[in-house]
């Protein structure tokens, strides 16, 4: 993922959807499927910036819900530190997600598309310790999901694509890239 991309809301949301359409085959309606995930991943050119290397480590928390009639529903928390490998300064970021399915279309050719809605906070922290910036509130999107010819059982969707922002982010939306790269750099 591009770092524009995962701590941005919609790259975060995105993320989000993805790891609840893969944990959602084992969610049910009478317990949600938890879920922890730890990872790193090297960004070249962050933030578009030629040349800005970037080591990002991810945590993620959430359960994911899956009903026959409500679709998928999502909790998440997650925390982030990105460093820049040239010179160790870092920034990092919490948010808190809740999102779920609000349609979905049969496609007729084997695949769905989902409308989601998530609503939350995201907030990034300077080198410092201070909030450098903030995004709170709610946006729509719509994914592509690959249905297994099985339009009404959303338990064995798999992700295929993001496709696009129906509604971008209400509230405050603070440029991401234009907070962090000054502090990194």
């Amino acid at each position: 993922m591009k770092a524009t991309k995962l701590c941005g809301a919609v790259g975060v949301a995105a993320g989000l959807t993805v790891v609840s359409i893969a944990v959602a085959g084992a969610a049910s309606a009478d317990a949600p499927e938890r879920f922890h995930e730890e990872f790193t991943e090297i960004i070249d050119d962050y933030c578009d910036v030629p040349g800005l290397t970037v080591r990002s480590d991810v945590v993620l928390d959430g359960k994911t819900r899956i009903r026959q009639r409500a679709g998928f529903m999502e909790q998440v928390s997650g925390t982030f530190v990105d460093t820049n490998v040239a010179n160790g300064r870092a920034i990092s970021g919490a948010f808190h997600e809740t999102g779920k399915a609000l349609h979905a279309t049969d496609n007729g050719d084997g695949t769905s598309t989902l409308l989601f809605f998530v609503t939350g906070n995201d907030v990034t922290y300077g080198p410092d310790g201070k909030a450098i910036a903030r995004n709170p509130g709610q946006l729509r999107f719509e994914v592509l999901v690959d249905n297994n010819d099985t339009p009404n059982d959303p338990s064995d969707d798999e992700f295929i694509a993001m496709l696009d922002i129906v509604k971008e982010s209400t509230g405050r939306s603070d440029d991401f890239c234009a907070a962090v790269v000054p502090a990194l750099t």
